[in-house]
């Protein structure tokens, strides 16, 4: 039996939907344990894209995938992400896709007041992407929280968005100058929602459980990255969940001893959406190629992504964080074609070498990277299936990252289709 968590060492956007998708072919469960659909997951299979933001990536190799109690849900979201799915021909129902009766839900106010607040913020706001995530995960912690639990008790359900929307619209009108929320409208359109969704959902817990007693090989998937975990992230530019491997258990309802792996996803160079501190960020025609060729656009914002030199300060940070037994490195293709490539390795801040992350964005923003140059490779690698047909140059890189944050690499992307892809080691194998 292997319990394997696929987490993001660096801020999201690291090709952790296409990994999913590889490694599902050889498990049994696929879970999601966190964040909402903040986040995108793409997907490449025989030439098609798909893009899954909240149904976990192993639905396309059709197996019984999970959202867990961690996860924040928007149930018209969810349900247009399944019709989606099955207009593409993927098998999708209550047999394959489980909720957590304990998921939060997200609620039209949660998204007016993300607007809101973004908007009121100006120049100095997050960069969130307006889906309601923080705000949902606000009300959870302060125990105003929906459950799907709740949303499929009608009468309860529509006592407590009464009283909420008391408040909620208060705030809504008062401080955030937009327009208040209709609660029968909100309780006609959720009620239809619970009555869709009703049976997906389940006590998740147990059910994961009991495959795991029943050998069941068990993927979570992570959402974002490291750098954007609520407690270890670039903070307050960070999600408003922990996105690192140890949530997924408490997302999920396991305990931490049932993992027996966790696979961080190393993109070969480093990319960011929206604001905070970027010390490898590239803002020449190099930073411009690299966007371009690497197509780096946020799945779910359409975004575009500020890239950088892979960061090996950051990585070591994510190795240690989540005790990364395996890297897996995405998006390698891209750098074909440049004479020369750069690792951060450390910072220097005010004449001081930091080699750990810095918790103040002050100093964090004022970090001079400190580079090692390696030469480049001019061979388009795509095609490239075994590691030993690799350009000796690009072996080089690579052996030079493992080195740096003294940790194997399992698996190489080359391109973004499924097959694109040179496995060293299969983790469930």
């Amino acid at each position: 039996m292997a319990n394997i968590i696929v987490i993001g060492t660096q801020w999201g956007d690291e090709g952790k939907g296409k990994i999913v998708d590889l490694l599902a072919e050889y498990a049994d469960y696929v879970v999601r344990f966190q964040g909402g659909n903040n986040a995108g997951h793409t997907m490449v299979v025989n030439g098609e894209q798909f893009i899954s933001h909240l149904v976990p990536s192993g639905i396309l190799q059709g197996k019984t995938c999970f959202i867990g109690n961690g996860v924040v849900v928007d149930p018209e979201v969810l349900l247009g992400e399944i019709e989606y799915l099955k207009s593409k021909g993927i098998t999708i129902g209550p047999d394959n896709l489980k909720i957590s009766e304990r998921a939060q839900v997200i609620m039209p106010y949660h998204k007016a007041i993300d607007h809101g607040r973004e908007k009121m913020k100006g120049d100095k706001k997050i960069g969130t992407t307006g889906r309601g995530i923080g705000p949902c995960y606000e009300d959870k912690a302060t125990r105003r929280g929906i459950r799907f639990v709740d949303l499929l008790d009608s009468e309860s359900f529509s006592d407590k968005v009464r009283t909420i929307l008391k408040e909620k619209n208060f705030y809504l009108t008062g401080f955030l100058s937009e327009q208040a929320i209709d609660p029968e409208e909100l309780i006609r359109n959720y009620t239809r929602y619970a009555e869709q969704l009703a049976p997906y959902v389940e006590n998740v817990s147990v059910s994961i459980h009991s495959g795991m007693r029943e050998n069941k090989h068990v993927l979570f998937e992570g959402a974002q990255g490291t750098h954007l975990d609520i407690d270890h992230g670039t903070y307050p530019y960070v999600t408003s969940s922990n996105t690192v491997s140890g949530n997924a258990a408490c997302g999920s309802g396991i305990g931490p001893m049932e993992i027996t792996g966790v696979l961080g996803i190393v993109k070969a160079y480093t990319t960011r959406v929206g604001a905070g501190p970027f010390p490898t960020e590239l803002f020449d025609d190099i930073g411009d190629a690299i966007q371009k060729k690497g197509a780096e656009f946020g799945a779910t914002t359409g975004r575009r992504r500020r890239c950088g030199w892979l960061d090996t300060v950051i990585l070591e940070n994510a190795v240690r964080l989540n005790s990364i037994s395996g890297m897996v490195i995405t998006k390698l293709d891209v750098l074909g074609g440049l004479d020369e490539l750069k690792i951060c390795t450390a910072y220097e801040y005010k004449g001081t070498i930091l080699n750990h992350f810095p918790a103040n964005l002050d100093i964090l923003a004022a970090c001079k990277p400190v580079y090692e140059t390696l030469p480049g490779w001019q061979e388009d690698i795509s095609a490239i299936r075994k590691f030993a047909d690799l350009p000796q140059k690009a072996k080089n890189y690579l052996k030079r990252i493992e080195e740096l944050v003294r940790t194997p690499i399992d698996i190489i992307s080359v391109g973004p289709g499924r097959n694109e892809t040179i496995v060293l080691k299969n983790c469930f194998v």
